[in-house]
């Protein structure tokens, strides 16, 4: 067996020295140039939720006790457990001539308009709005909306913060939302979540032509935050919050709100003329699926079917036939009735637009215009 030289074992071990103390070296500097020191960018809602608690107000009423009840049991999630217990279970000696209730309210403009729920606001005796920094005013109705659900109050206000108007057709399922209201009677109350779904028909409303297009969100919200406001996160308005879905009478993961173009079309006309003004397009329309596709003679499983039409309606006059798939307005896809009455809805009689359809498997675009209501009628 051979032995190894001791001079050559020690030169190689002062290289191995060297060599390792070099590596360390270098690695010391290697953190400091690969990674930079800079703190990630934290996710959150201050812009959105400074913007938007300002111009969210509490609406407070006083309403007669009547029997049976004024409102419908679907919305007493809004009003509290003390009011229902008033009007429907109080002995009728100890039961008081009136009730105060309150909720929310948005103020869209600097001159004290505000627009809630015509839930919250019907057949109230007095209407109180109290601002963010406890302000009050009295404010009247100047018009209602069943058929959406809205109503639009003024109070004598000057240089009020207002918020901006968002786009609830841009807003997608998926983006961060904020609710912001008074729940039981909490003033300012934020909560956030994302848009769950959109175009929802819960049928909640029992109106004639009642129109339901809810957004559908996460955010909690409860009793109080009727009327409040869904602001996407940059604090801009995209919906009015109108109903919770829930077994219990409290959030149970998903509440509804009223796009805020449908909005902005029943606002304007309630401010300019105190009503809305609706047209008809004169059609029996039912959702499509795959079966009825098939029938149609067309890959498309979603729009709607026109399933009749009436006489002498402006979708006669259109050109439009039964058995038409109506895939498209203006532009904008149609998947369901929810979605094509909420967009006819934002439209005034006479006004001319465009209908995509879909007949015998070939897609084609005829312009419209609805017809008054009354023309219909008679």
């Amino acid at each position: 067996m051979k032995t190894q030289n001791p001079f050559l074992l020690i030169v190689l071990c002062i290289i191995q020295s060297i060599f390792y103390l070099g590596c360390q070296a270098q690695d010391k500097n290697v953190p400091a140039q690969a990674i930079p020191n800079i703190a990630p960018a934290p996710l959150n809602f201050r812009t959105a939720a400074r913007k938007a608690t300002p111009c969210v107000v509490h609406v407070k009423g006083i309403f007669p006790v009547q029997r049976p009840p004024a409102f419908p049991d679907v919305f007493r999630d809004f009003f509290g457990d003390d009011f229902f217990w008033e009007r429907h279970f109080q002995p009728p000696s100890d039961r008081r001539e009136t009730i105060v209730a309150s909720a929310s309210g948005v103020v869209i403009s600097e001159d004290g308009y505000v627009v809630t729920n015509n839930h919250v606001v019907q057949q109230a005796m007095q209407l109180e709005i109290i601002l963010h920094n406890n302000k009050s005013y009295k404010a009247k109705v100047i018009g209602t909306d069943p058929a959406t659900d809205l109503a639009l109050l003024k109070f004598e206000g000057k240089s009020v913060p207002f918020i901006e108007f968002g786009n609830s057709d841009s807003a997608e399922v998926g983006d961060f939302v904020l609710a912001v209201g008074n729940p039981f009677n909490l003033s300012s109350t934020v909560t956030a979540g994302i848009i769950s779904a959109k175009a929802r028909n819960i049928n909640i409303l029992n109106e004639y032509a009642a129109i339901e297009s809810y957004i559908q969100t996460d955010a909690a919200v409860n009793r109080g935050n009727s009327g409040g406001a869904l602001v996407d996160i940059n604090g801009k308005l995209i919906g009015i919050n109108s109903a919770i879905a829930t077994p219990t009478g409290s959030y149970a993961g998903y509440s509804f709100a009223i796009p805020v173009e449908m909005v902005k079309k029943v606002i304007g006309d309630l401010k300019k003329d105190g009503k809305v003004n609706r047209g008809v397009l004169g059609i029996v329309i039912s959702d499509n699926d795959n079966e009825r596709s098939i029938k149609l003679g067309t890959a498309v499983s979603t729009g709607v079917v026109v399933d009749s039409v009436a006489l002498n309606s402006a979708a006669s006059k259109a050109g439009v036939l039964r058995g038409d798939l109506i895939i498209g307005i203006d532009g904008q896809v149609i998947d369901n009735v929810s979605q094509l009455r909420e967009r006819l809805s934002r439209k005034r009689p006479g006004e001319k637009f465009n209908i995509t359809l879909v007949r015998n498997g070939k897609e084609r675009t005829v312009v419209a215009s609805l017809l008054p209501i009354q023309e219909m009628k008679n």
